[in-house]
C-alpha cells in the first residue's frame, strides 16, 4: 500500500487509516461528527496526496491539452484553472480533471487518485507526434485541500501571499511557512 508524503505525520497525530485507491489514508481524527462541524463551522485540512499529479510542458503543450480535455485550453491564461474532462475516443469519459495554466507552457493536471495509472497512459498514448513532456509527479507530491469559512484565515497566517486577491480559479506560486508551494483556489465542493 503506498503511503502519502504526510504518512507519518498523520500516525503520530492519531489519524485513523484506512485503505483507499491503493493509498494508506486518514479517515479520521477522533470524532467524524466533530471534524464535519469544524469544516462546515470552521476549518478543516484534508491530505488530498493520493490525488495524481501531471506536469504538461513543451511547445505544443497548449494544442496537446486542448485536443485531449473538453474545455477551450487556448482561453485558459497562466495562472488560472479549470474544470475538464479527458474524453476518450468514442466521447464517453476517461476522468474528470482539474488544469491548471501555472505559468507559459507549463501546465498541471490534478487527477483522481483511482485513474492515476489508466490516466496517465491514457495521455502518453495521445502524446504521440507532439512534442509535449508529460511528467508524473505524483508520487513525490503533497496536496492539501484548505476548506472552510475560515480556510484563508488559516492559510493566511502560514504565508505572506495576498489572500484576497485570487478569485476562484487562480493558481499562483507563494511561500507557505518558508517553503515554495502552489496555492490554487479551486475545488469540487462549491465552497471556498
Amino acid at each position: 500500500m503506498k503511503r502519502t508524503p504526510l504518512f507519518e505525520l498523520h500516525q503520530r497525530l492519531g489519524a485513523r487509516m484506512v485503505p483507499f485507491a491503493g493509498y494508506a489514508m486518514p479517515l479520521h481524527y477522533g470524532s467524524i461528527q466533530a471534524e464535519h462541524r469544524a469544516v462546515r463551522e470552521g476549518v478543516g485540512v484534508f491530505d488530498v496526496s493520493h490525488m495524481g499529479e501531471f506536469w504538461v510542458s513543451g511547445p505544443e503543450a497548449q494544442d496537446f491539452l486542448e485536443s485531449v480535455t473538453t474545455n477551450r485550453v487556448a482561453r485558459l491564461k497562466p495562472g488560472r484553472a479549470h474544470y475538464t474532462m479527458l474524453p476518450n475516443a468514442e466521447g464517453g469519459v476517461v476522468d474528470d480533471v482539474y488544469l491548471y495554466h501555472v505559468e507559459p507552457g507549463r501546465y498541471l493536471l490534478v487527477v483522481n487518485a483511482a485513474n492515476v495509472e489508466k490516466d496517465l497512459a491514457h495521455l502518453r498514448e495521445r502524446a504521440e507526434g507532439w512534442e509535449v513532456a508529460i511528467e508524473d509527479r505524483s508520487d513525490a507530491t503533497a496536496l492539501l485541500a484548505v476548506q472552510g469559512p475560515r480556510a484563508a484565515e488559516l492559510l493566511a497566517s502560514l504565508t505572506d501571499a495576498d489572500l484576497a486577491a485570487p478569485k476562484k480559479n487562480a493558481v499562483f506560486r507563494a511561500r507557505v511557512l518558508g517553503r515554495e508551494a502552489l496555492l490554487a483556489r479551486t475545488g469540487y465542493t462549491g465552497e471556498d
